[in-house]
């Protein structure tokens, strides 16, 4: 037990020995002690040096604080000085100020009206189309303003002389009909030099179409969609004109027209917001039409045959429908006039089929195509009326959107029901003359053999 107690000291003096003491290793009880010793006076003269790099330091911070008491003391008088320096001034401004304001008098209203006019000028040309030549103007009326709003700073006359300059400028320039070069970005978003065409204040075109200006970039940026042909015509002319008078279409709300018909969608674009039933409309739409043309030829070419018929009675044809009446009645010489009559009519009955074929369908058409367009509307309030439970009636623009786009398919089906009506008239009324030549020439036919068997029989009598 005290062997363990003496190898548990020896480890703890070793641990505490300094590293110099560390590195000789004792080989006996009296080697330690001289180690442990030799420790201890290593660990006195380290504090003895720590304690008296304290005693430096601690005189050398009383020093420091007499310093920062000495420069406090200094700092305070200034600040003192200063703030008397800047009440001094404060006043001087003040008077100076009033000595100003008196001196200016008149003037000062007359800086007024040119700040004003300077700020309303460079709100006019960041969205005017000279903006595109002359790109500067609203750095220096941004300056002028500025400077006319500042107490300490006055407009000079050069100043003065440039906005009344730039104001001139403007005025001349938006009656002039100006061609100048300048980039443009097109429609895939490539920017290229152009031969630009300005129309005053109101339009910009190139190579024969409109251009829009974009104050937030200042870029000039070519339509996305053109208006109708018979304005890209007039600018197309505008385009390569050299001089003299040209038809333009101008728009004189600089730009606000132009967007409108640009907004204004398509044939196309219209027939597409039928949807589905809009295009099943047309569809039946244009097999009526079909029908109707074909149907039309047809009775057209029977009733020349049929003319032609009427004029060589005595030589039936089976090629048409009075031929072939007629070729019962020669058929049938000996008959009398009940049996004529009912073989007659047989053939008559057979014909009518032939000439009312598809009738029907082109009625059924015109019947069905307005209550496709009904059915399309509905769908579409009903769509509209879910939009407005969604969304609220907060944005006008959108029931007005999804209503007119309600509205198309009813336009649709009654631009097909209409026409529909119209040709299953024309073809029924064709085919109702072509029934009534043959029966008109059938009841002729037993006129004349009744005709000739009563004359026969009153012969012999």
């Amino acid at each position: 037990m005290k062997a363990k107690i003496l190898i548990g000291l020896t480890a703890l003096l070793i641990a505490g020995t300094p590293a110099m003491a560390q590195d000789a290793k004792p080989v006996s009880l009296d080697a330690l002690l001289k180690l442990v010793q030799q420790g201890r006076v290593q660990d006195q003269k380290e504090a003895k040096e720590r304690e008296q790099r304290f005693q430096a330091d601690k005189a050398r911070q009383a020093q420091l604080i007499v310093e920062a008491k000495g420069m406090r003391t200094s700092e305070e008088a200034r600040s003192e000085r200063l703030e008397d320096q800047f009440d001094v001034n404060e006043q001087k401004i003040v008077e100076l100020q009033a000595l100003l304001n008196e001196r200016l008098g008149s003037l000062k209203e007359l800086f007024g009206v040119l700040q004003q006019a300077a700020g309303d000028a460079r709100g006019q040309f960041e969205i005017s189309l000279t903006n595109i030549q002359y790109p500067d103007r609203g750095e220096f009326l941004g300056e002028l303003a500025q400077k006319m709003g500042s107490t300490s700073k006055l407009a000079s006359l050069e100043d003065i002389e440039r906005l009344w300059f730039e104001l001139q400028r403007e005025m001349v320039e938006s009656g002039k009909v100006v061609r100048f070069n300048g980039k443009v970005v097109t429609k895939d978003g490539n920017e290229v030099d152009k031969s630009i065409v300005r129309v005053g204040l109101f339009n910009v075109v190139a190579d024969g179409k409109y251009l829009e200006y974009v104050p937030e970039t200042g870029r000039v940026v070519e339509l996305q969609r053109q208006p109708q042909d018979r304005f890209v015509k007039t600018a197309a002319t505008l385009s390569t004109a050299t001089g003299g008078l040209v038809n333009f279409g101008i728009d004189p709300t600089r730009g606000q027209l132009l967007s409108l018909l640009v907004g204004e969608p398509s044939f196309r674009e219209r027939v597409d917001q039928g949807g589905l039933v809009g295009y099943v409309t047309i569809a039946l739409g244009a097999v009526g039409l079909v029908i109707a043309v074909l149907r039309l030829i047809w009775l057209t070419i029977v009733g020349m045959q049929v003319a032609v018929q009427r004029r060589r009675p005595d030589a039936p044809s089976r090629l048409n429908p009075l031929g072939r009446v007629l070729q019962v009645y020669a058929d049938n010489p000996g008959a009398d006039v009940e049996t004529l009559e009912l073989k007659l009519g047989e053939a008559i009955i057979k014909e009518v089929p032939r000439l009312n074929r598809w009738n029907t369908l082109l009625k059924v058409i015109a019947v069905v195509a307005p209550l496709l367009g009904l059915l399309g509307t509905v769908t579409g309030m009903i769509l509209t009326f879910q939009a407005i439970t969604l969304f609220g009636t907060g944005d006008p623009k959108l029931m007005a959107g999804g209503i007119s786009q309600a509205l198309v398919t009813t336009v649709i089906g009654l631009c097909v029901a209409i026409p529909m009506v119209l040709l299953h008239a024309l073809v029924s009324g064709r085919s109702r003359r072509m029934v009534q030549v043959l029966e008109e020439q059938s009841a002729g036919l037993i006129a004349e053999r009744s005709e000739s068997r009563h004359g026969g029989a009153k012969a012999g009598a």
